[in-house]
């Protein structure tokens, strides 16, 4: 399932598209996506799931410790652990991991792809841009949603945890992304929704949009060098217009 179009004019719609060359002072080249909280909201079901699991047995899971991890997976914050500490015995990890998996489905039964990512990808297509996935998370996690919803083969690289020694906040998930596009930094830029997310992206150079979702509306997000309350509030043509008259930082 796709996002559905806004109903309402957003700036830059019902502009003829024309290809980067033919765009005034046009520097970029690709779009580099975020996956979790980005392009599809798996956040904050995720993090419903395991209050279910952790209210199952008799606690509450902190906040302010999930958001920690959220954007990498090197976070010092484990669940599992947490919530065995606290009721004082060791967790069949195994049978939690199914549990997570049966809840996240229960929640995500009617998920879609976030606002305006449909859009941005047919966009960046028409556009000659290149499109990639750079996620902290795992390889089969971002595929089996990718290919949920029919989207993997419009990325020409995606980028995972398998792929890099050192994920988000580190640069390396979107140094590896411009190497596999061979595009240079200051030719993409980063769709994120995190600080980690941000951190990396402006560590690897790039222009770094923030577009944060119920979980990290409340981070500190300053970094980023805009800030979007979704994909539909800015048009990709009118994002490369504003992008385009901006010097990268």
């Amino acid at each position: 399932m796709n996002a559905q179009p806004a109903r309402s004019r957003k700036p830059g719609r019902g502009k003829k598209l024309e290809p980067p060359s033919k765009r005034r002072r046009n520097r970029i080249k690709a779009l580099i996506f975020d996956f979790d909280g980005l392009i599809v909201d798996t956040e904050v079901p995720i993090f419903r799931t395991w209050q279910r699991i952790y209210r199952e047995h008799g606690q509450e899971l902190p906040l302010d410790r999930w958001l920690t991890i959220i954007g990498t997976s090197s976070g010092s914050f484990d669940p599992v652990q947490e919530l065995g500490d606290r009721v004082g015995e060791q967790l069949d990890e195994a049978a939690l991991d199914t549990l997570e998996r049966l809840y996240y489905a229960e929640s995500t039964a009617l998920q879609q792809l976030l606002p305006g990512v449909a859009e941005y990808l047919a966009d960046a297509h028409r556009l000659g841009l290149k499109t990639a996935v750079a996620s902290s998370s795992s390889r089969k996690w971002v595929m089996e949603h990718l290919e949920r919803f029919r989207i993997g083969g419009q990325f020409d690289a995606i980028v995972v945890r398998e792929d890099v020694k050192k994920t988000k906040p580190d640069p390396e998930l979107y140094r590896t992304a411009l190497q596999k596009l061979g595009v240079q930094p200051d030719e993409a830029i980063a769709l994120e929704d995190s600080t980690n997310g941000i951190r990396a992206a402006k560590a690897a150079g790039l222009y770094c949009v923030v577009v944060p979702n119920l979980l990290t509306a409340d981070l500190d997000l300053t970094e980023a060098d805009l800030r979007l309350l979704s994909l539909e509030a800015m048009s990709l043509p009118a994002l490369l217009e504003t992008v385009n008259g901006t010097k990268p930082s």
